[in-house]
């Protein structure tokens, strides 16, 4: 933390303590009278209404989960204030004081805060939207009512956060656009009247909350963004009372400034996780959207940073779609717009992208144009999307993200023989505690064909993940070197690195005939022998072979560990030198350094030590083979990985 950070805190804490003891009763303006509402989610033409219809219908019968855990209270409401998961109740104490990482008084708080973002509530709508039936409305009514009263303003694990209620008034704007905003037929009558003036003070108290609890200092990242774009689009869906006017234009100018702060010009974010990336773009994007149909503009640079960020999502998402899962992951949405199975968030942003900045190459890498695309641009959405040219060759946007570290070596793009490799030499996270960063310098992913080979293995779980969260975030669970089985940054807490490895690329070159990249990182500097770590990436294009040489400077002797964390779909047999990682019509046939005291061990689904393990959902994980080698190495030391992509290379009898 800062030395301004402190006082920051103190006084903010004891603000907290002092509101608990005595409350200060605010009253809450009337609304001014309407219409209000901007309109900037549309009920498509044309849209296949069956699954939306049938996800509505399972939210009428009770049937609501979250990250596969129900939240089923026998045809009720859920309990807005119990983690569904352990079914801990969480105590309806002053919110900015609750200790919610402690499991033992609020459960696993993920599960608890993702039902109340009230994702359900826009499928209700939806449902409502495309059939006119009267009863998504009605438990529509009946969840809003019940939440409303379940959790008193300021009390509770759902006023802790200003993110989580600022997801929430995202996802009741939409809610209430689709309802039929304020002549909506649930506010009809007197009851009607009644439940509008409860909606509308809770919109209210979120608003002001968000307004005084904004996330500053090191937790500034992407909670900043989300709080300013929810109250952002609550001015804009309720501009019925001037206060909340003037919250809006000061939301509008934390979006301008963070925009840019918390992404580099090459539209890399700065918390070099890529989940954040696609988290941080819909907010941005929703806002962009919200406001264009209100007539207020963002500034250009506003929208060549996400146009920048965008394009960062297409350069690195390979043939098949896939995109390396750097950095932390805890699959949060801002909103659910679509129910297809299929339905790929990152796919769909390029979409947006596409429509909104004219862009083929967007639109050649988005594939199609979705549902979700659909609700936000509405009858017109097919229209620019096809209006929009798409290149003759295809290619990533940019190769190179000095910004954010990252750099791209590959060949044959977009096609069935397409290898393309993301190699990281960026920083470890964002600001001073890099909350979201793993300690992955000089990793990789490498995917053939569109098919996942050498991957990064995910996230997993957050709080209370103990070992398993060290184990994901550490340099075990990446493709790089590890010095005596520590990490190349030390953790200071679950969201917190207290020293921090430093890394960056020296060389970067491409041409017809190859691509090579260059970098190191000081991680291993704090040793008692300290040791640089330099590793140099080529590509030959037409023998397709990837050449891997680590550099090690160092006096004394030291463990050296190299793992290669490979999809959970490939099978791997050991070969002359090493092994052959096989998937679908390739393989990827890996030789390992040479020293006479090596050892190369194969590990899948470990327990002792944690290792050969991949998440790709939070809070799930599945075995995956990992290969490592070990060593110990005394003095420099020049080690030599040799990958070939093979597409004929015959099974070992």
């Amino acid at each position: 933390m800062s030395p301004a950070e402190l006082p920051y805190r103190a006084a903010r804490l004891i603000a907290a303590h002092v509101e608990s003891i005595a409350p200060r009763r605010r009253s809450i303006p009337s609304p001014d009278r309407g219409p209000w509402a901007t309109r900037w989610v549309h009920a498509p033409e044309g849209i296949d209404a069956a699954p939306y219809v049938a996800a509505a219908d399972r939210i009428v019968a009770g049937e609501l989960e979250v990250f596969g855990v129900s939240c089923a209270n026998g045809g009720a409401p859920p309990r807005w204030n119990c983690d569904p998961k352990t079914g801990t109740q969480a105590p309806l104490t002053a919110g900015k004081l609750l200790n919610y990482r402690d499991r033992r008084l609020v459960g696993d708080i993920k599960y608890l805060w993702e039902v109340n973002r009230h994702l359900h509530l826009v499928t209700l709508a939806q449902g409502y939207a495309l059939t006119r039936e009267p009863q998504y409305l009605g438990v529509l009514k009946e969840h809003l009512d019940s939440w409303i009263r379940a959790c008193p303003q300021g009390l509770g694990p759902n006023w802790c956060s200003a993110l989580e209620a600022a997801i929430r008034l995202i996802n009741w704007s939409i809610a209430w656009q689709l309802s039929g905003g304020a002549a909506a037929p649930f506010f009809a009558g007197s009851g009607g009247a009644e439940f509008r003036r409860l909606w509308l003070d809770s919109v209210y108290e979120h608003a002001r909350f968000i307004h005084g609890y904004f996330s500053r200092h090191s937790s500034a990242n992407n909670h900043l963004i989300g709080e300013a774009a929810g109250l952002y689009i609550a001015g804009l869906t309720w501009p019925c009372w001037p206060t909340v006017r003037d919250w809006r234009q000061v939301a509008q100018q934390i979006l301008e400034r963070e925009a840019l702060l918390q992404s580099s010009t090459d539209g890399a974010n700065l918390e070099q996780a890529v989940c954040y990336q696609q988290f941080v773009l819909d907010f941005l994007l929703l806002a962009l959207l919200a406001g264009r149909s209100a007539g207020e503009r963002f500034s250009a640079s506003y929208e060549q940073r996400l146009a920048a960020m965008l394009a960062f999502l297409a350069s690195i998402m390979d043939a098949g779609g896939n995109v390396p899962m750097i950095g932390d992951a805890d699959d949060g949405a801002v909103t659910r717009l679509a129910q297809s199975p299929d339905f790929s968030t990152y796919r769909s942003l390029l979409a947006s992208g596409a429509i909104l900045f004219g862009s083929g190459e967007l639109k050649a890498k988005a594939g199609k144009l979705d549902d979700k695309t659909r609700w936000l641009f509405g009858s017109r959405a097919g229209e620019l999307f096809r209006r929009v040219e798409e290149p003759r060759a295809r290619a990533p946007l940019r190769r190179a993200f000095p910004g954010g570290g990252y750099y791209i070596l590959g060949c044959d793009f977009e096609t069935a023989e397409e290898i393309r490799l993301v190699a990281d030499a960026g920083p470890l996270g964002y600001r001073s505690i890099a909350a979201h960063g793993h300690a992955d310098a000089l990793a990789f992913t490498l995917s053939l064909g569109g098919l996942e080979f050498l991957i990064d293995p995910g996230t997993y779980a957050y709080h209370g993940g103990g070992e398993w969260r060290a184990y994901f975030r550490g340099t075990a669970a990446h493709n790089t070197l590890r010095i005596d089985g520590v990490d190349q940054s030390q953790a200071g807490g679950d969201f917190m690195w207290v020293k921090q490895a430093r890394a960056r690329c020296d060389t970067w070159e491409s041409s017809d005939a190859a691509d090579a990249f260059e970098g190191w990182h000081d991680g291993y500097l704090r040793l008692s022998d300290p040791v640089l770590h330099r590793r140099r990436i080529t590509l030959d294009k037409r023998a397709r072979r990837v050449l891997i040489e680590d550099r090690l400077q160092m006096s004394g002797a030291h463990d050296v560990e190299l793992f290669l964390h490979c999809d959970e779909r490939c099978t791997l047999e050991a070969v002359p030198a090493g092994f052959a990682i096989r998937r679908a019509q390739w393989t990827l046939v890996a030789e390992l350094p040479r020293h006479r005291d090596a050892v190369a061990q194969l590990h899948r689904g470990s327990l002792q030590p944690l290792c050969g393990w991949v998440s790709r959902r939070y809070d799930e994980r599945q075995p995956s083979p990992t290969i490592v080698w070990r060593a110990r190495l005394e003095g420099d030391a020049l080690l030599r990985t040799e990958l070939m992509c093979r597409s004929d290379y015959p099974a070992q009898s």
